[in-house]
């Protein structure tokens, strides 16, 4: 099956120059349709810059740099305002991690989403307000007819996501892109929209996307990871393969700071240090200065290794079984 978006080399540069700073550097992958790719890393390496990328919504002075980005094999680098906004909303949605920041406190729901519906469809208001109330009842709204006359404010955290995810879903887009969309969400909560999400993925065969600093999130809910580190793919493959088998020390290192990990009464294991900003990464591999496997040789761009559809780029990768 032909992949929905297939991201080739992607480079985003913030600044011109001597002072330029690349906020992805180099990154590739695809998704397909029906599949959820989990996007993840800590914050800073790049995972909203790369979504951000797809839908053109970087803004000066970032721009796209270098390498292409297909949607259904168009390629959206270099595509025109118009262009991208016939895409938005309507083939490539976007939820984003606050829903406050993206629905209108001053509008019912109802009229923010007739009018997500009418930017891009010639219906008339009454079909746009009937979607709209089939959407809320699809992410699992109760009363959906008469949610639609409330108002942001009226709704909990939890279900303004939903709201946001209707919205996302209006159009039954081939692609969509969550920005970490649970991260302020109790587990609860969070737990009944990954259940919803997954199931509305497998429902509508659309591809998705799922940006999180959160490997116990992905690793319930995708179907392959790409683990970022300093703007660049570290490790990626199907879950149970990167998960089960990390390669990456920083993968293993992600996984053994995760609650739980360690044994009842024992200390978790964080990374040491910080990640370095853009303006100041190191030469070769960026995860070097952090890394306890590194040696002089990691000064230089680290190759490609290969285990069936597991990739990593390292030049000390774990043991098969990983490493404590």
């Amino acid at each position: 099956m032909a992949p929905v978006l297939t991201v080739e080399n992607l480079h985003t540069t913030f600044g011109t120059g001597a002072k330029a700073v690349r906020a992805v550097d180099g990154v590739s992958f695809s998704v397909a349709r029906g599949e959820i790719l989990g996007l993840v890393g800590e914050s800073g390496s790049g995972k909203s810059i790369t979504g951000f990328s797809i839908l053109g919504l970087v803004d000066p002075p970032g721009r796209v740099t270098q390498g292409r980005i297909l949607f259904q094999g168009e390629d959206l680098v270099g595509a025109g305002h118009e262009t991208m906004r016939r895409l938005r909303g309507k083939r490539i949605a976007m939820v984003f991690q606050d829903p406050m920041m993206t629905l209108n406190p001053v509008l019912s729901i109802e009229t923010q989403m007739v009018e997500a519906v009418l930017a891009h469809d010639d219906v008339s208001r009454r079909e746009a307000r009937d979607r709209s109330r089939d959407a809320l009842g699809l992410v699992g709204i109760p009363s959906p007819e008469e949610r639609l006359a409330a108002y942001p404010h009226q709704f909990s955290g939890g279900m303004r996501q939903r709201v946001a995810i209707a919205i996302a879903l209006l159009h039954r887009p081939e692609l969509v892109i969550a920005d970490e969309p649970t991260t302020a969400l109790d587990v609860t909560i969070q737990s009944q929209i990954l259940y919803e999400v997954r199931r509305l993925a497998d429902a509508m065969g659309m591809a998705l996307i799922w940006i999180s600093h959160d490997l116990g999130v992905v690793a319930g809910l995708a179907d392959r990871v790409a683990v970022m580190y300093a703007g660049r793919i570290v490790e990626s493959g199907s879950v149970d393969d990167v998960l089960d088998r990390p390669r990456h020390p920083y993968t293993r290192g992600l996984m053994d700071a995760l609650p739980g990990s360690a044994k009842r009464g024992e200390p978790l294991h964080p990374i040491p240090g910080l990640a370095p900003p853009p303006t100041a990464r190191p030469s070769g591999c960026a995860f070097r200065t952090r890394c306890a496997f590194a040696t002089t040789a990691c000064a230089a761009d680290p190759p490609e290794g290969r285990d069936g559809g597991q990739a990593w780029w390292c030049h000390h990768p774990l043991l098969i079984r990983g490493a404590a």
